[in-house]
């Protein structure tokens, strides 16, 4: 498999949204690359696709600005460009939800490896004892193609319905601690986010979301694929493209 699909995201305030859109819009038809990149005043959320050469030269130049410094992405591998063409878009957020207190920029919500979290679930329990709840905040569809048998799902049809659905089941976390779960992470970090300033402690993200836990961690404790907004449609847990997977649906990628 010679093509590598890079899954990244940073929250970071951004204020040169047109310019950075240029630049990074000419990058990438430079290096021949395909995907999505979305570009936001709370920060950027990409899917890239290409030859390795092309994809570590695009995310070298890309550190170079000191905002995204750091900034790691998750691979797969497939043996085609899983996106037909290049497009840098500007959006009021990187992933919507429309309430505007949740700035995650401003500091980031706390997370939990995947290694601990396999471990949390082998032993029934977080390390003080607490029980651990899973809250998968992915949409009902992308729930369907495979999650973890035990989390909580809302069957929500949009993120942005999250903030009322937990609201009104805030209860159920009452002494327990919460990992919330998603692609790649970027929504599982707005949701807990969202659910600390409702006032509930022990409150995570699962750091890297689900492709991460299948690099690390393999398949433990899942059950079926992790939907991807290109058109591979669905991954396996060894991250590459599920041959049985229904076509993808036509939306914005998503993390």
């Amino acid at each position: 498999m010679s093509v590598v699909n890079l899954s990244a995201y940073r929250f970071v305030s951004l204020d040169d949204l047109p310019a950075l859109r240029e630049r990074v819009r000419e990058r990438c038809e430079a290096l021949a690359l395909k995907g999505t990149i979305l570009l936001a005043p709370e920060g950027i959320n990409l899917f890239l696709a290409g030859p390795r050469a092309a994809t570590d030269a695009f995310m070298d130049w890309l550190r170079e600005d000191p905002r995204f410094a750091g900034m790691q992405a998750k691979e797969s591998l497939s043996d085609e460009a899983p996106f037909k063409r290049m497009r840098v878009r500007l959006k009021k957020e990187i992933i919507t939800m429309r309430h505007t207190a949740i700035r995650p920029e401003a500091g980031r919500a706390p997370s939990v490896a995947p290694l601990t979290l396999k471990r949390w679930l082998d032993q029934g329990h977080d390390d003080d004892g607490r029980d651990v709840v899973l809250l998968d905040t992915r949409n009902d569809y992308e729930t369907d193609r495979g999650k973890f048998p035990q989390a909580i799902d809302y069957r929500l049809a949009s993120f942005t319905a999250f903030p009322a659905a937990v609201a009104a089941d805030r209860e159920r976390y009452a002494g327990k601690t919460v990992v919330s779960y998603c692609t790649g992470g970027i929504r599982c970090e707005k949701a807990a986010l969202h659910m600390r300033d409702l006032g509930m402690d022990h409150v995570f993200q699962l750091e890297g979301g689900i492709l991460k836990y299948f690099e690390e961690a393999g398949g433990s404790y899942w059950q079926g694929g992790c939907f991807v907004f290109d058109d591979r449609g669905v991954v396996g847990t060894d991250l590459l493209p599920d041959a049985t997977s229904a076509p993808p649906r036509d939306e914005e990628s998503k993390a």
